[in-house]
């Protein structure tokens, strides 16, 4: 049976590369699913003036390709079905009543809009929706990252957007937030006495957050080249990583209980000093190099990179909180292109035992006594720690205890996305960014990219693509006697 109430979904750039590649196919499992209520309708926005028939081509071609797993041709005709599509240029007020009157007036449906669009379209948007009513109590807007260049352009757009619709209508979207390793990090958290009391300065060394990609910055060099890692991957899904890590508990899991409690941490978070920026950031840029055993070229040969450019593509940072239960934790951000390997994890390493009882090359060894949360490519929890060997001697090795999601629970694997998506339209704020959020996140990252800024004589450290970025990278773990997971 359905779990969501009847709606409209406007997809605003409804040929682009998210609602082909991510939008749609997300959608699609949901309705395959039996997700979707079946009054739901998808309402595709594009400046082509093709037909309906011309644009569920295009699904065919563009769309259905991704879809990997649980696909039903009789499924994906009745999914096609809710699908229409209306010529509208987003920046067109003239476009928005023949939009308006597709629409209709139904306050019992739900309107959700997704701005699959350039943030510089945000404010116009907004605006052009609310002169034809549709700003009313039923309406959703959904924003796409990046929210700005910085906190003044961030400020700015949330200023528009917020001249026609409320705060509790906005869905700042952040698809880390929907994977379920990252709930399930909050259930093991705050639903288990097992861990909760070890969760805390006393028992915890460090905590490394990674995301790596093996990819380079392919067609997307124009727009790559001015934002870089620094805006376009840690000062939203790398941050937001650390707070569902270090938050407190909440009083409930309603929306404002749990992003009141994210909020502390951001606001927690050590300013950087200038010197701090020098002694615990690193930023590199790769060079030519091989992934995957195939030879793929550097940044500055990319397409649409100009000569010289400075653009980061890899970022490691050193964070520290300032608050009773993580002074003195270090938190190490980490995220890069053309990576050894595509990974997302989340790895908590808890002090080593007082007093060492066993001898040998492992006592005492970092390799254990940590829990590490996959989040890409596969979703995995693994807890390691030091067994016996069998034998007749006292010789330890390392072991773990993993569990695998989809393979305890026997459930299909839902995409981040769809989860998100379902809560735009049951009205679920909890996985979405509030604005007071995003502005300490700039207001924390903003020393950086200042001083980044200014210093065109100290240019990002190379490093060769399919490796696990610049030696300062590994140098910046060392002052605090430890190393990267993957080097251990």
């Amino acid at each position: 049976m359905s779990s969501t109430p009847a709606f409209d979904m406007v997809l605003f750039g409804g040929t682009g590369d998210l609602v082909m590649r991510k939008l749609l196919p997300s959608l699609y499992q949901a309705h395959a699913a039996g997700l979707l209520n079946t009054e739901g309708r998808l309402l595709a926005l594009g400046r082509k003036g093709i037909s309906r028939d011309d644009y569920l081509q295009l699904v065919e071609k563009q769309s259905r390709i991704h879809i990997k797993e649980h696909f039903d041709d009789a499924a994906w005709q009745t999914f096609c079905n809710r699908i229409q599509y209306l010529k509208v240029d987003a920046g067109e007020a003239a476009d928005y009543p023949a939009l308006a009157e597709a629409v209709g007036q139904h306050p019992e449906r739900v309107v959700v809009c997704y701005l699959a669009t350039a943030p510089d379209l945000f404010s116009g948007i907004c605006d052009n929706l609310a002169a034809v009513g549709l700003n009313r109590p039923n309406v959703r807007v959904v924003l796409e990252k990046p929210l700005g260049t910085d906190l003044d352009s961030s400020n700015a757009i949330n200023n528009d957007v917020a001249r026609f619709f409320q705060e509790d209508q906005l869905y700042r979207i952040d698809h880390y937030l929907g994977k379920e390793s990252v709930q399930n990090l909050m259930a093991i958290r705050f639903a288990n006495a097992l861990f909760e009391p070890l969760w805390r300065r006393e028992w915890i060394h460090d905590v490394q957050i990674t995301i790596s990609e093996d990819l380079g910055v392919g067609t997307r060099g124009d727009f790559y080249d001015g934002t870089g890692a620094l805006r376009d991957m840690v000062q939203n899904h790398l941050l937001q990583l650390l707070c569902i890590v270090a938050m407190e508990p909440p009083a409930n899991m309603e929306a404002d209980a749990v992003r009141d409690e994210k909020l502390k941490v951001l606001k927690a978070l050590r300013p950087f000093t200038e010197h701090d920026v020098a002694a615990k950031t690193v930023r590199g840029q790769y060079k030519a190099g091989a992934v995957a055993g195939q030879p793929v070229t550097g940044y500055l040969q990319e397409q649409g990179i100009p000569a010289g450019s400075q653009t980061e593509t890899f970022v490691a940072i050193k964070a520290e909180i300032d608050n009773w239960r993580w002074a003195g934790v270090p938190f190490f951000l980490r995220t890069g292109k053309r990576m050894q390997e595509r990974v997302a994890e989340i790895v908590i390493n808890f002090r080593d035992v007082p007093h060492q009882l066993f001898s040998g090359p492992l006592s005492g060894s970092h390799t254990a006594n940590r829990l590490v949360i996959r989040l890409q490519p596969e979703e995995s929890i693994r807890l390691y720690f030091l067994a016996k060997e069998p034998g007749d001697t006292m010789r330890l090795q390392p072991a773990y205890l993993d569990l695998d999601f989809y393979k305890a629970f026997k459930v299909r694997r839902a995409d981040a996305y769809e989860r998100l998506l379902l809560d735009v339209i049951r009205g679920k704020l909890a996985l979405f960014m509030r604005r007071d959020e995003l502005v300490e996140a700039w207001r924390w990252v903003e020393p950086i990219m200042d001083v980044w800024a200014r210093s065109s004589g100290n240019p990002p450290k190379q490093y060769t693509a399919g490796t696990w970025g610049p030696a300062a990278s590994s140098a910046l773990l060392s002052r605090d006697g430890i190393s990267w997971h993957e080097e251990s």
